[in-house]
């Protein structure tokens, strides 16, 4: 449950001048202690933290858990880094291969991109992951933050890291909104920089720690705000608890949808050793135009090769 403190006009006061200040005047000094010494406290013991994860497996990591929970990626994250421990071992097989290894953990198109990403670190980079912010963020399918990810937890660089978890703890504890905006905004990515510690190990550690704190205690339901070891500078809470303002949070759907369909697709087109004909498919889904679409949706993306004689399967090249 969280605590709701009673108000006083200070404390009003001083959490409307936090969430009025200007991202560029944010301080951090007093955060960075508490938290880091939280983290070294708490923090999960998780395969791609571990030193000998380097700097793949960290990446690999970074892939896997983009919408996904660490509970659904930790087998498969064992299981991709036992088949393939370096990026020249994925790139040398078909990137089918990676979708089938890839499972149910949804969005497979992070598969197809995790391994042209390996293609292009062994093509451009002699098969080590790139140190460099600008390297990492010119391979296919790395963006911002991936590359910020990468540089900072693999290779300990001064960089801002937001993900959702982030950005939920900043709102809260700086700006002293419940939730951050949908989108991340040149405002958040403002704050986030001026939070950074001067120090660069130090600054690796805070992003680790913020993440940390956003999955385990500043969640977005039922934050454990008692556990929190900044609760008494978090300006949402020396503002009441101000419920969320502004657009509905979103949710995901799932059910009946063209994600579901294509996840059946491609769940038969996974377990196939052969080519599967189009009759095989049909049987997945009984209405016929959301399946063809979700079909061509594959086939388009590039999670399916189609085959003459109205056969299918994984892509090969």
């Amino acid at each position: 449950m969280t605590s709701t403190p009673a108000t006083s006009p200070a404390m009003t006061s001083a959490a409307e001048t936090a969430s009025a200040a200007p991202a560029a005047e944010a301080d951090g000094t007093a955060l960075h202690g508490p938290v880091t010494d939280w983290f070294d406290e708490h923090a999960r013991d998780l395969p791609w933290r571990r030193p000998e994860a380097g700097a793949w497996g960290v990446m690999v990591s970074e892939f896997m858990l983009q919408q996904t929970p660490v509970t659904r990626v930790l087998p498969v994250y064992e299981q991709w880094l036992a088949r393939w421990p370096r990026p020249a071992d994925l790139a040398a097989e078909a990137p089918g291969e990676a979708v089938r290894a890839w499972g149910r953990l949804g969005y497979p198109r992070r598969a197809l991109r995790l391994h042209a990403a390996a293609s292009a670190i062994q093509e451009r980079h002699g098969g080590d992951v790139p140190r460099e912010h600008a390297q990492l963020l010119a391979l296919p399918g790395v963006g911002e933050y991936t590359a910020a990810a990468v540089a900072s937890f693999a290779y300990g660089q001064r960089h801002a890291v937001l993900d959702t978890n982030v950005r939920r703890v900043f709102a809260r504890a700086v700006t002293g909104r419940q939730y951050p905006p949908n989108a991340t905004t040149a405002a958040e990515r403002k704050l986030a920089r001026a939070l950074l510690p001067p120090d660069e190990q130090l600054a690796a550690r805070w992003a680790a720690a913020t993440m940390e704190l956003g999955a385990l205690v500043c969640t977005a339901r039922g934050p454990e705000c008692h556990q929190c070891p900044i609760a008494a500078q978090c300006a949402w809470r020396l503002a009441g608890s101000p419920a969320h303002e502004g657009p509905p949070r979103r949710t995901q759907a799932y059910a009946g949808t063209d994600r579901q369909v294509r996840g059946k697709l491609l769940a038969v087109l996974r377990e196939a050793v052969a080519p599967v004909p189009q009759q095989v498919l049909d049987a997945v889904w009984d209405e016929p135009v959301q399946r063809a679409r979700a079909l061509d949706g594959l086939v388009s993306d590039g999670l399916v090769e189609p085959l003459g004689g109205g056969r299918y399967r994984l892509p090969h090249t």
